[in-house]
């Protein structure tokens, strides 16, 4: 009973242990998937911008290299009609001057740079203006960021993207994808300047990946998994310790009745020597009273001779009987046995028993081992019949009121076991002669298993008595002698 709780308690932290770890690799695996598809995107995203704003200088260059003559149709103002994200085109020509003063400056700033260079960056209107120094004129375009992003080849689903994608310029911040931010769980992000020089804008990428998005689905069918792998584990241990249980009692049986057997032997003998003995003192007085008298009747004197020879032989058989079956020499194999572990032997092998008639057994177990001197396997066999005598007792009672209780105690130099039991109880009489062989108050009983227990108990140099238990019910106590305690304090 105590081992499969054991049983049952590994089974649950091997579960509980195996499932989180299982959880905590998948999980993992998950948010390593996640980060590598966001960084994947993420870097996608970074090479489309960077390959339209790198588009713009080309179209700079473009400008100040075709420089259309002064008095042209100014054909640069067809840029905004074959890229969208161009707003306007300004020209300022030779011997001008821009309308504004940060176009002035822009241009002063590429001409020093020899490449385009920002003029006006307002990301809260999602405009920007890009300026080049070249003779005899110089250009500005106005560029509209909603227009630069290449949404045609954008790796994402803006309105349904979980990642949050913006330009961050000196403090300005353009959200090109909002996505979806919130508290917990693990945050990835990206940062990366454009490839433009001219337009050093940074790409920021952020990931929220929440608990909900976990792959709990999978998580649940490891659990599972888990669980039946380790249930059909502790099945496995149950039934190798039911067999192992099934050979103990098998073995313990045997020993039971090889001991049922001498005691039995031992009282058809102890019954048949007095007739055989009777008999051959009548018949040797028959012969001897036959030999006296004046008829010979050498007949008669035979057939006594041949009775008192078949007389000696059959209490010759009996006797070798008797000397075959005999009971072995207990207190040659005594040795120390630790009284709480025996009893745990027992319980567990009537673990069975318990169960099915609903009964708990209570302990009463000392800290300290109680080591005595006994025949292990004689030991057991007595515990066992103990037990099953408080079971078959507690067999008559409700089931709510059934109570064995084993106490395990040292004194005066004596090691003993007590079991007690809520059952009908015994009469005086009963109790009387409750060690009697052949005596038994069951109708399918032999009357031998307590005899056989004293016997056991007294072979070991202890005994074995019986009570009443107050309030109700029988208490049996076995005293053995305690097993000598070596300096070092172990038996």
């Amino acid at each position: 009973m105590r081992k499969a709780q054991q049983h049952r308690w590994i089974g649950l932290l091997l579960w509980g242990l195996i499932t989180v770890l299982g959880g905590v690799v998948l999980a993992r695996m998950e948010l390593a998937q996640q980060r590598e598809a966001f960084e994947t995107d993420a870097r996608i995203v970074h090479r489309l911008l960077s390959q339209r704003v790198v588009q713009h200088d080309a179209v700079m260059a473009t400008l100040a290299l075709l420089q259309p003559a002064p008095n042209a149709s100014q054909p640069e103002q067809r840029l905004t009609s074959l890229y969208p994200q161009i707003l306007s085109v300004q020209r300022r020509d030779s011997g001008a001057s821009w309308p504004d003063e940060r176009l002035r400056v822009a241009e002063a700033l590429s001409r020093a740079l020899r490449r385009p260079a920002l003029a006006d960056v307002d990301f809260a209107r999602g405009r920007y203006q890009l300026v080049l120094a070249a003779e005899p004129a110089s250009f500005a375009l106005q560029m509209d960021l909603r227009a630069v992003v290449p949404w045609s080849e954008w790796p994402m689903a803006p309105e349904t993207s979980p990642v949050r994608v913006s330009l961050a310029y000196e403090g300005q911040d353009w959200v090109v994808q909002s996505g979806r931010l919130g508290e917990g769980g693990w945050r990835f992000g990206f940062h990366k300047h454009l490839a433009a020089d001219s337009q050093p804008f940074d790409v920021v990428a952020s990931r929220q990946v929440g608990w909900r998005e976990l792959p709990w689905a999978w998580m649940l069918t490891w659990a599972s998994l888990v669980a039946a792998v380790l249930a059909g584990w502790l099945a496995w241990l149950r039934q190798r310790a039911a067999r192992r249980r099934a050979e103990e009692l098998l073995r313990l049986g045997q020993v039971a009745r090889l001991n049922t057997l001498g005691e039995l032997a031992a009282g058809m003998a102890h019954e048949l020597n007095q007739p055989l003995t009777a008999l051959l003192a009548n018949t040797q007085a028959c012969t001897r009273l036959l030999g006296e008298e004046p008829p010979d009747l050498p007949v008669i004197r035979g057939a006594m001779a041949q009775a008192v020879e078949q007389a000696r032989r059959a209490s010759s058989v009996v006797n070798r009987l008797r000397r075959a079956v005999e009971r072995p020499d207990l207190a040659a194999q005594l040795q120390a046995v630790e009284l709480q572990q025996a009893v745990r032997n027992a319980l567990y092998l009537l673990e069975p028993e318990f169960k099915r008639r609903e009964v708990a057994p209570a302990l009463a177990l000392p800290t300290a081992p109680v080591a005595v001197l006994a025949e292990p396997v004689a030991l057991e066999q007595i515990i066992h019949n103990l037990l099953m005598n408080a079971l078959q007792a507690l067999e008559q009672v409700p089931v709510k009121e059934r109570q064995v209780t084993v106490t395990v105690q040292a004194e005066g130099g004596q090691g003993g076991i007590t079991v007690t039991d809520s059952g009908p109880g015994m009469t005086d009489e009963v109790l009387a002669r409750l060690f009697e062989p052949f005596f038994t108050t069951r109708e399918a009983g032999l009357g031998l298993g307590l005899s056989l227990c004293e016997t056991l108990a007294t072979g070991m140099g202890g005994s074995l008595k019986a009570a009443q238990h107050a309030p109700r019910g029988a208490e049996f106590r076995l005293s053995l002698p305690l097993a000598p305690v070596a300096p070092e304090g172990r038996p």
